[in-house]
């Protein structure tokens, strides 16, 4: 039978799922399917965050704890009662998911909680997740075999007794030891002890696959030393965990030329996106990509006009056929005349017969979960401008009717309209929506836009760089300011900032890609004069160079 279709016995069943070493990105189809269906959610609290997203809104979670809170409440369970949760869960006839670090028969802990199910007749499955000794290696960039077929050993130091380093520690083998930081010099100590040379390559990773990762390469004889001069050691977070791979893979000039994660050009870096999670979804996308972190705040919030009269015409006239075309500018846009289709009870279909176009990509996605293909979006530059330069003047003999229907910002532009009043268009310049300046973001990113918590921010708008200064303080020195054109770059500079990056074209993506080429270039000089490869948030306020945009 499938563990996770509905079951109508008198007990429910559960999914033992391994959640990958800490990239989201690295959970499979199969832990999505389960996690979709699951009732109750029990997660250890390193991945509680990883798996959350993709469970319904509705499930029950007992584990609340996530990896980014400093300390899990007295009255939230250990992970040593997670075996009563999940069989009290699945006693009532829940659908269980069992999320651990890693994978469950590697890394997790779970082999009573599978019994405990077996011994109860409790249906069960496993959903084998990518181990963190294999994940993290892949992303530190030392690969654990090569075309001789390398032995691998996987050592868990906890556990690890005389005679195991022993054996690891006479054989060539590439050893993959699960430790903590403040633990591998004593596992180097070891390996040397069981017969391994002083002088064998190792490297040392912390917070594989997220974006925290730092690796460290060393010798057995010399990793004490390596991180203590890094400052890694001593320190009061020298009880997290970390994966060592011991053996010539590990050598640091194949790792220089395979370490892809970590070389990303924003690797780590924290991006403020001035923009509203949906309004920025791509845009984030692609800055992970690059290895970011971004963080979206809004600087505008979006309201009804405050006279609604003028947009209920207009849409009444879209329905008896006052318009031959609508042009939308934006996914806001969009949104205020779907929510009011809605509230007339009307769907896409009032658009039949009518010529629809979008301003670019973004709008026009938002037109098709609509249920609208438009008819024309620039084929050049994404902007007013470009819709202009190609949309069609007006021609008495095929167009029935001459008018447009522009719903828009209240704060908008005149260049779309005066450029269709050219092209012998009428046009509805109609107010959709108003955008007022959003409420400050929480005290903790505030704090961290003025200190220099922030390694860069995009500017996508000069409205974003006068609300952003207005509602949480202008960005830190520090902070590289990257802007979308020069009218953005002006208004950036009139407030005080040194703008470091500036977009070859107006496009967000082409932002990000710029601010992509700044920091790989930044990276690069660091690399060729010999420096640590350091965030600009690590560096000192005033000792930055001028970047040319």
């Amino acid at each position: 039978m499938n563990p996770t279709a509905p079951n109508h016995s008198a007990s429910g069943q559960v999914t033992f799922l391994g959640a990958g070493p800490g990239d989201p990105g690295l959970l499979t189809l199969r832990a999505v399917e389960a996690l979709a269906s699951a009732d109750v959610l029990i997660a250890d609290p390193q991945v509680l965050d990883v798996v959350r997203v993709h469970a319904r809104a509705q499930v029950d979670t007992p584990l609340q704890a996530s990896a980014d809170e400093a300390s899990i409440p007295a009255d939230v369970p250990t992970l040593r009662d997670t075996a009563n949760l999940v069989m009290a869960a699945a006693r009532a006839g829940k659908r269980v998911v069992r999320a651990v670090t890693g994978d469950p028969g590697l890394d997790g802990d779970v082999a009573e909680e599978m019994l405990a199910c077996a011994a109860e007749g409790i249906v069960f499955e496993v959903v084998p997740g990518i181990a963190a000794a294999v994940g993290v290696p892949a992303y530190a960039g030392v690969p654990l075999r090569d075309a001789e077929g390398t032995d691998v050993r996987f050592v868990d130091a906890r556990s690890a007794d005389a005679r195991c380093w022993s054996e690891v520690g006479a054989s060539d083998a590439t050893a993959v030891v699960s430790t903590t930081l403040d633990s591998v010099a004593a596992a180097a100590g070891e390996l040397v002890s069981g017969g391994r040379k002083p002088d064998t390559p190792m490297t040392v990773t912390v917070a594989g696959t997220t974006t925290r990762q730092r690796t460290w390469t060393a010798t057995l004889g010399s990793v004490a030393q390596v991180l203590k001069a890094a400052k890694v050691l001593p320190s009061a977070d020298g009880g997290q965990p970390v994966i060592a791979v011991v053996g010539e893979r590990s050598a640091a000039a194949q790792r220089d030329r395979l370490s892809w994660f970590e070389s990303k050009p924003l690797f780590g870096w924290r991006v403020l996106v001035p923009r509203t999670k949906e309004q920025a979804a791509s845009l984030s996308d692609q800055l992970v990509s690059y290895g970011a972190v971004p963080h979206e705040v809004p600087t505008i919030a979006v309201e009804p006009p405050r006279t609604p009269q003028q947009m209920e015409r207009a849409v009444k006239g879209l329905v008896t056929g006052r318009y031959e075309w609508i042009a939308f500018t934006s996914v806001n846009a969009v949104k205020a005349v779907r929510e009011k289709f809605e509230e007339y009870g009307l769907d896409a279909r009032a658009f039949a017969g009518i010529k629809v176009a979008a301003v670019g990509e973004q709008t026009a996605k938002a037109l098709v979960a609509f249920g609208v293909k438009p008819d024309l979006v620039p084929s050049g530059e994404q902007s007013a401008a470009g819709l202009l330069e190609d949309w069609p003047p007006y021609d008495a003999v095929f167009d029935p009717i001459d008018r447009v229907f522009l719903p828009r910002a209240d704060i908008a532009t005149e260049t779309l309209v005066a450029g269709l009043i050219e092209l012998g268009w009428e046009v509805d310049d109609v107010t959709a929506y108003r955008t007022v300046r959003a409420s400050p973001p929480p005290a903790e990113t505030r704090e961290a836009i003025k200190g220099g918590g922030f390694d860069a921010v995009l500017f996508t708008s000069s409205s974003t760089v006068r609300n952003l200064v207005g509602i949480a303080g202008k960005p830190h020195n520090v902070t590289v300011i990257a802007c979308i054109g020069p009218a953005t770059a002006k208004t950036a500079e009139e407030h005080g900032l040194r703008v470091d990056v500036m977009s070859p074209e107006p496009s967000v993506h082409k932002l990000a890609e710029a601010l992509a080429d700044f920091g790989a270039a930044r990276r690069d000089a660091a690399v060729e004069a010999g420096d640590p490869v350091t965030r600009p948030s690590e560096r000192r306020p005033g000792s930055r160079r001028r970047a040319r945009s």
